[in-house]
């Protein structure tokens, strides 16, 4: 089982992601608090049932793309 954050808050937020995952221990979630605290994009410890990743992305780019698409 995995949870991505993406996007600006999802990728720069550290606090965002910890008050999210920390309603999830029942999975079995474990947060590595010092890789999440640096970004690092994989933020789970390796105890983890869930692999916690963050993953970079050009938001403007998937927008343009969107737009390209529905103006062909």
């Amino acid at each position: 089982m995995a949870l991505v954050f993406a996007g600006g808050i999802g990728e720069n937020a550290s606090e965002v992601r910890a008050r999210i995952c920390e309603g999830l221990g029942f999975l079995g979630l474990q947060l590595d608090k010092k890789r999440n605290r640096a970004n690092a994009p994989l933020i789970s410890t390796r105890a983890s049932r869930v692999v916690v990743r963050v993953i970079r992305t050009d938001e403007e780019i998937v927008i343009a793309k969107a737009v390209r698409g529905l103006l062909r």
